[in-house]
């Protein structure tokens, strides 16, 4: 009796690819129809960096190392951190996104359709991570104009950092979505995801933590943004890794994991 359900699973995966993949076409359609929201998130990091660089440039460099002066040396810091906060500024707009979705009915109408359910939430998630990366490549792109250059850096370790690049919005994605999804308007889930974009400020991101305040060290330390920080400086300048590679890689999963069951099941939830 159990035969006729071989060929569903196969069926209701193909069901599930075609949906997700036209749930992706219309996210990225709505974001190059709407592309102000993108575009206000991504001018803060390169707004940062030009701030960074070119105003306490000087200054920041002396402060954290040996020697004078050395504006290209704090590039070289600045950017590992600017390039994951360039993330987290683009996964508010996913939060903002998703709270729209549900709060303009087009959700209730997908239930009444016959599509995967699932496909909705994955649509927004790999259009976002999609969005994400190439937000980074023209941030990147911003700081090699300015100085940025990558020191000895291997094939390997290039294809690592973008993994980590990857792996490190996928997560974020999860947990915007989650906010979005319980957001009960688009004002609301952007406050409510702003944490994205204000940890990267409390991370080793601008400074090294050993020039922080003792009281404050544990917490840039204790946090997703520092380990994966220190892993991407670590790969794209030579400087020690330690443990914070395996830090950042759990930090990223666990996040991954959270992130997809609290928001899958709030979306699974029966509409009030």
């Amino acid at each position: 009796m159990s035969t006729p359900l071989a060929p569903a699973r196969p069926a209701r995966i193909s069901l599930a690819l075609r949906d997700s993949s036209t749930m992706l076409r219309r996210n990225l359609l709505h974001a190059r129809r709407y592309p102000s929201l993108t575009l206000n998130l991504l001018l803060t990091p390169i707004m940062l960096l030009l701030l960074f660089v070119y105003i306490f440039g000087d200054t920041m460099s002396a402060g954290i190392g040996s020697g004078g002066p050395d504006r290209a040396k704090y590039i070289a810091y600045l950017v590992p951190g600017l390039l994951l906060m360039t993330i987290g500024s683009a996964t508010i707009g996913t939060a903002v996104s998703v709270s729209t979705d549900m709060t303009e009915g087009i959700i209730a109408r997908f239930r009444t359709m016959a599509i995967h359910r699932g496909s909705v939430l994955v649509g927004h998630v790999i259009g976002s991570v999609l969005q994400s990366i190439m937000s980074v490549v023209l941030v990147g792109a911003v700081a090699v104009a300015i100085g940025f250059r990558s020191t000895d850096a291997t094939a390997l370790e290039w294809l690592a950092a973008f993994g980590l690049l990857v792996l490190f919005a996928t997560a974020l994605t999860w947990i915007a979505v989650g906010m979005g999804l319980v957001s009960p308007n688009a004002e609301a889930a952007s406050n409510n995801a702003m944490p994205l974009i204000l940890l990267p400020l409390l991370s080793s991101a601008f400074v090294p933590l050993h020039s922080m305040p003792g009281w404050f060290q544990p917490i840039a330390e204790y946090q997703p943004f520092t380990p994966a920080i220190e892993t991407l400086r670590g790969l794209l300048l030579g400087t020690e890794i330690g443990n914070n590679g395996w830090l950042a890689v759990a930090w990223c999963l666990g996040l991954a994991v959270l992130g997809y069951f609290w928001s899958t099941s709030k979306f699974n939830a029966d509409p009030k």
